[in-house]
């Protein structure tokens, strides 16, 4: 009997405490509508922007980050009376929401997330038409609005119901606060503590943003990011001597290596003398180079070219957040992107050993031509700090002629036969020339459709009829979508190329000239339309957006995935001279991987010119290359490595060991904190030049 009564004692007890707490739980969440409210909608947004840009569904780090982020910011709510705690909730709600909305729009473009050091740019979108901008914003892009209607909307209803009021006689504020920032410091310690030390390394370095936001949240990925593009204003007052060390100790060293396994190649001095034309191939993706509709050459023009010339297939591009200005810094100075904002926008004022720097005192005539505003991307800044002697820019180039308008501005047809003008009149003054052609045509939204020819990108065929007539049919293909709006830009721009080499040939410009054509990036098109374009079921026309279709058990079926995704990357570089055909050292293809910090080197080679702080290499000096991306991540001819998930894809039936893997982690991340170095802290003789 004394044991059942001290069983229903405790059974009782444990009810009344159960109960307790449940009147506890009641009485705060009624108490703390809005507040609770304010968590959850930004708490959600975060966890939905990591869906639509990484579809990331479940990352318990980045969710508990976030989670304490929202307590701690909105606990200073709890200081003002409840009536007046939306004045606080809701300029943190826009806050949060426009971070969200404009990471998703930037991720969905540029596969990265935004940078606060990239503020400064916000008026290129002024040089861009509507259809462009609204060109670069998605549905599932508004949808990350919610917050900013769902808060306001809950405390008007908590108004009417006279919520406020009842609520501010319960209300202790200093304490609900103070609970509130030890829930988020709990929170925060909890985070703390299941970070490893690399993850604050690349807190602190922020190359890799993916990777970040996965981790931190995207909430403390933007503080971060906020304090550090802050800090990039001011950081070269600190730290020079570390950085010229490390930048001396690390040229030293290569100086011994490159001296080790310096040979003279057969390619050393053979354009000595020659003008270089370069073309700055916008979106242009070396895929497309493989590609046919209907039996015609997506790029029959880039394609002879590439069968005629040297042909590099496996070239990356290196860019960062800065992308097309990303791709012509480090083409000419084979340096990498900043890990913080741009170089063209944050770190103009420095002095760089930049190709076009080096043709100029070589005696050649430098200019850069783009049919675009020149403020876009600080160009009319930047090009003369690269050592251009003039850049031909957008009030250089006549558009008086309406069907010459194309997308962001003058056609890329128009543009060339205009600058083919303007070479021949250099060329009259000058005896070489070193000029750059940024082509504008191919840049995204691809919207200009009924300007772009009649190439088609449906899929043609012939059936008969009852009558025994033959009858030619068309499935819709990649007819209507973003990627088939793309290649027929790209059928566009090569043709463009097409008629710029022909128009140069009639005006014997390419006599004693190079040609060297690359694609600045990738078009940052969505796996989902890869997974369309290579999965399509003629037979059924299937059309994108039935995912049933999509079947991964169909031995056919293309999965692309992350690494196939990045691989696929590659843009062109050819090198072509109008003798190169047939001759056997500037008519073949090469197949080591290669990225773009590697041009200048190989072009140094080639022209007869010194440079001291590349970081690439000379393509036909190095066995076993390795191209390093700014977030991290690099390739070499055997693998892909992920330095997000630590983990690598093989691109050889290769043995690759442990040592290696570690060799090159450790390389690349010296190579990001070299190049950044030398940008930040304006070290452009290698860290032994005086302070400044």
């Amino acid at each position: 009997m004394k044991d059942k009564i001290q069983n229903f004692l405790e059974q009782t007890y444990l009810k009344i405490k159960t109960r307790v707490k449940e009147i506890s739980l009641i009485r705060y969440i009624k108490t703390n509508v809005l507040f609770i409210t304010f968590v959850l909608i930004n708490l959600i947004n975060s966890w939905l922007l990591r869906i639509v840009t990484m579809g990331n569904l479940f990352s318990f780090k980045g969710i508990i980050s976030d989670l304490a982020f929202i307590l701690i910011t909105g606990s200073f709510a709890y200081l003002l009376k409840p009536k007046k705690q939306i004045r606080v909730l809701m300029p943190l709600t826009i806050v949060m929401t426009a971070a969200c909305i404009i990471n998703a729009v930037y991720y969905e473009n540029y596969v990265s997330f935004a940078s606060f050091s990239l503020l400064s740019t916000a008026s290129f979108l002024g040089d861009m038409n509507g259809d462009i901008v609204t060109g670069l914003i998605h549905l599932k892009d508004v949808i990350l609005i919610f917050p900013v209607i769902a808060l306001p909307v809950v405390h008007v209803i908590l108004k009417k119901k006279k919520y406020y009021p009842k609520v501010e006689k319960l209300e202790r504020p200093k304490k609900r606060f103070l609970n509130t920032v030890i829930l988020g410091a709990v929170m925060t310690f909890f985070t703390i503590t299941m970070m490893s030390g690399s993850d604050y390394s690349r807190l602190k370095k922020q190359w890799n943003r993916e990777y970040l936001v996965q981790r931190f949240g995207i909430y403390v990925y933007q503080l971060n990011d906020a304090i550090k593009s802050t800090q990039s204003k001011f950081t070269s007052m600190f730290g020079y001597d570390s950085a010229s060390k490390t930048v001396r100790e690390f040229y030293d060293e290569k100086k011994k290596t490159d001296t080790v396994n310096d040979k003279t190649n057969e390619y050393k001095n053979i354009f000595e003398g020659k003008n270089l034309i370069v073309i700055h191939a916008e979106s242009m993706m070396t895929q497309n180079m493989t590609l046919s509709f209907n039996n015609q050459e997506l790029t029959p023009n880039l394609n002879k070219l590439a069968n005629e010339g040297l042909f590099f297939s496996n070239y990356y591009p290196q860019v960062s957040v800065g992308t097309s200005s990303d791709t012509e810094f480090t083409f000419n100075t084979s340096l990498l992107p900043a890990s913080t904002g741009t170089v063209f926008v944050n770190y103009w004022k420095r002095t760089y050993e930049a190709m076009p720097n080096i043709f100029k005192n070589k005696g050649y005539y430098t200019a850069s031509m783009h049919a675009n505003n020149a403020s876009f991307w600080n160009r009319n800044v930047m090009h003369q700090t690269l050592g251009y002697d003039k850049f031909y820019a957008k009030d250089s180039f006549d558009y008086s002629n309406s069907d010459d308008i194309m997308g962001m501005g003058l056609s890329d047809k128009a543009f060339f036969k205009q600058a083919t003008n303007k070479i021949k009149k250099i060329s009259e003054k000058n005896n070489n020339y070193f000029v750059t052609l940024i082509t504008l045509s191919n840049h995204t939204p691809w919207e200009d459709e009924d300007k772009y020819g009649d190439y088609t990108v449906d899929y043609k065929y012939t059936e008969t009829d009852s009558n025994g007539n033959t009858v030619e049919k068309s499935l819709p293909y990649l007819e209507g979508s973003e990627l088939g709006r793309y290649y027929k830009s790209v059928h566009y721009a090569d043709s463009a190329i097409g008629e710029l080499i022909n128009e140069l040939d009639n005006e014997g410009l390419l006599e004693n000239t190079v040609i060297a054509i690359y694609g600045d990036h990738d078009a940052k098109i969505s796996k989902k339309q890869y997974k369309h374009f290579y999965n399509y079921d003629f037979e059924a026309s299937k059309v994108s957006g039935e995912n049933e279709y999509y079947d991964s058990s169909n031995e056919n079926y293309v999965d692309v995935d992350y690494y196939n995704y990045e691989l696929n990357r590659k843009v062109p570089f050819i090198i072509w001279t109008k003798n190169s055909s047939g001759n056997k050292l500037l008519n073949k293809k090469i197949d080591k991987v290669m990225g773009m910090y590697d041009a200048m080197p190989t072009l140094a080679n080639m022209f007869n010119f010194n440079y001291k702080y590349a970081l690439g290499h000379d393509i036909f000096n190095t066995d076993n290359n390795i191209v390093v991306f700014p977030n991290g991540n690099w390739v070499t001819d055997k693998m892909y490595y992920n330095a997000q998930k630590e983990e690598y894809l093989l691109l050889k039936n290769s043995v690759v060991n442990d040592d290696e893997i570690e060799k090159n982690k450790e390389y690349a991340n010296k190579l990001l904190e070299v190049s950044d170095s030398i940008i930040v802290y304006d070290l452009e003789a290698g860290g032994n030049n005086e302070k400044k």
